[in-house]
């Protein structure tokens, strides 16, 4: 197969080490011609899933001429032309500022916003001589840190890095093992789509389902550490003038005549053309199957699965969507047709897949927030769960719970716990306990708290997270007074070893309150609950969730114990939430 020039430059300049272990969520079209038309490096067992040169380095900053090379989507589907022209961004001064003072700094914003752009031009700019690390799956995560460790200076780039976090994923203990003691020196630069960043907000973690200290709590740890950097998909005046100046480039001329309704970037990335091209492949006759294509491989990464899909899953997986819309009604076209269409580079751009045979494929990320998709079906979710490995089935189990899909959740994190991955022994006993089977939670959580007693001692955070949930669910199953017992031995434990306005301490204070209510002493249970109350209203103000309860409360109001949830609440089934130290809905009185 021909191509162009310039992608046989890239090809014979750029690899990331062994090709057959796969690439990550940040492939682009580059990484696709590169994968195949180079033999896979076998250097050892040193060479992990990073970028490199041929030669099997880590780069330099300053080598790198292209910003694909970052993760930016190609502007050209052929490669044959430079990226367009950069703009300077509104934000650019605070990004700026952020990583001159090092550490770690996080941009957020939504799907092809430009984050990934500026990041590459301003980290370019100031950090020439620095190692590029980037890791390109999760996976390759460990290695990535231990050789920015060892630069004398590095950038660790984590582009998406919400396909970074959850098993094997980044930590707190990690970052500061690479940061500490190391300004300027070392510097961890990482995007987010705002979808995802808002899981984490502080009023979800009263909200939402299936987060625990394994995962939520510590990706939301490490998120706190962060500086972060807000950039608007709409562009400003501002930054209109200054693309102005770039109007002879016909990609940015055409951008500057939609941004009216759409962000520039937006408009050169194309995704707002490909969403309608997709909605559109649909009609008889068009593309009707690579339109199902795609949109298998749009609910693969709303499942929870973070890295690409093979061609096989994609001609396995697609056939239901396709009768769903008609069948052989809509005069579907061949297979192969289909997976061309859906790869191509659409309006010199990005496809709706981004891969390659060899690596496989995931859908553009802009295609994930159409609005109106349905649920995830159970073909597809089935399907998947048959197909993957321990890793992604903790993520599926994590993603499920969240939604409130407990038996999908329970399916997958079985499968998880069976395959050893960390933490779905806890997360499978609380999505159990969620489920209806309280008792048998218990009894998991049980050999939880006794192996992390034995590992970690009994003060340990993640003993207290087990012990918290293992209190709970003996509540759950009709024993009040000894939840209330356990929960008021617990509050001595988590104020001695986080101190008394820890999370997990008003948490675990609320729960004390709440379950000596349910086991009949009402008094007692409204004065805890009046004390807690005043105590997270001067620690956390009026208008933190979990001190504004549906309907609010004063201090000195009398406390209700039975609390309906506001218009927009998620779960009207399950109306009363669960402490902090799980941050998922169950039954308790308020959010906490």
């Amino acid at each position: 197969m021909a191509i162009g020039a310039c992608a046989l430059g890239l090809a014979a300049t750029w690899t990331t080490g062994p090709l057959a272990t796969g690439i990550g969520a940040g492939v682009t079209a580059v990484y696709s011609l590169v994968a195949d038309h180079l033999r896979p490096q076998r250097a050892g067992s040193h060479a992990v899933a990073l970028l490199r040169t041929t030669s099997g380095r880590i780069p330099k900053f300053h080598q790198l001429n292209r910003p694909e090379l970052a993760g930016v989507h190609p502007a050209d589907g052929q490669l044959a032309q430079p990226a367009p022209p950069y703009v300077e961004r509104d934000a650019e001064p605070l990004l700026r500022e952020a990583l001159a003072q090092g550490g770690f700094v996080l941009i957020v914003g939504d799907s092809t916003a430009g984050k990934t752009r500026m990041a590459y031009e301003v980290a370019r700019s100031l950090f020439p001589r620095h190692a590029f690390v980037r890791p390109m799956t999760r996976t390759a995560l460990t290695a990535a840190i231990a050789v920015a460790r060892r630069r004398r200076r590095a950038v660790l780039w984590l582009d998406d890095l919400e396909d970074f976090l959850g098993a094997d994923g980044v930590t707190p203990s990690m970052l500061a093992g690479l940061l500490q003691g190391r300004p300027g020196r070392a510097v961890v630069l990482a995007t987010m789509r705002s979808q995802e960043y808002r899981r984490y907000d502080a009023r979800e973690e009263s909200r939402l389902t299936g987060s625990d200290r394994d995962a939520w709590r510590v990706q939301r740890e490490v998120l706190d550490r962060a500086r972060q950097i807000r950039l608007a998909r709409h562009w400003s005046q501002a930054e209109r003038r200054r693309a102005e100046a770039h109007r002879a480039d016909p990609r940015i001329r055409l951008a500057l005549q939609s941004c009216d309704r759409f962000g520039l970037a937006e408009v050169v990335a194309a995704g707002p053309e490909l969403r309608a091209a997709w909605e559109n492949a649909w009609a008889p006759g068009t593309n009707p199957r690579g339109a199902a294509v795609v949109a298998a491989a749009v609910d693969c990464r709303r499942s929870g699965l973070r890295r690409p899909v093979s061609r096989q899953w994609l001609q396995d997986m697609h056939p239901p969507y396709l009768a769903e819309r008609g069948g052989p009604d809509l005069q579907p076209e061949p297979f192969e047709q289909a997976m061309r269409w859906a790869c191509e580079a659409a309006y010199a751009t990005s496809g709706l897949l981004v891969g390659n045979y060899s690596q496989g494929y995931l859908a553009f990320d802009y295609l994930l927030n159409t609005p109106g998709l349905p649920p995830v079906p159970d073909h597809l979710w089935e399907a998947l769960l048959s197909r993957v490995g321990p890793a992604d089935a903790y993520d599926m189990g994590l993603v499920a719970h969240q939604a409130n899909q407990l038996s999908r959740a329970v399916m997958a994190l079985e499968q998880a716990e069976a395959g050893g991955a960390a933490g779905a022994d806890f997360l499978l006993a609380i999505a159990v306990g969620d489920r209806g089977w309280p008792r048998q939670a218990v009894r998991n959580l049980e050999d939880v708290v006794r192996r992390r007693r034995a590992a970690l001692g009994p003060r340990h955070p993640e003993t207290l997270a087990a012990r918290h949930q293992l209190a709970f669910f003996a509540g759950e199953a009709g024993d009040a007074q000894a939840a209330a017992a356990a929960f008021g031995e617990l509050v001595v434990d988590t104020t001695a070893a986080l101190g008394p306005a820890h999370t997990d301490t008003l948490a675990a204070r609320h729960q004390q309150a709440y379950f000596a209510g349910e086991a009949g002493d009402t008094r007692t249970a409204v004065r805890q609950l009046r004390a807690l109350l005043e105590d997270r209203l001067r620690l956390e103000g009026p208008k933190h969730p979990r001190s504004s309860p549906p309907g609010g409360v004063s201090s000195g109001s009398p406390v209700s114990t039975r609390i309906s949830p506001g218009p927009d609440s998620a779960w009207n089934a399950s109306w009363r939430t669960r402490g902090a130290t799980s941050g998922r809905m169950t039954r308790t009185p308020w959010p906490s």
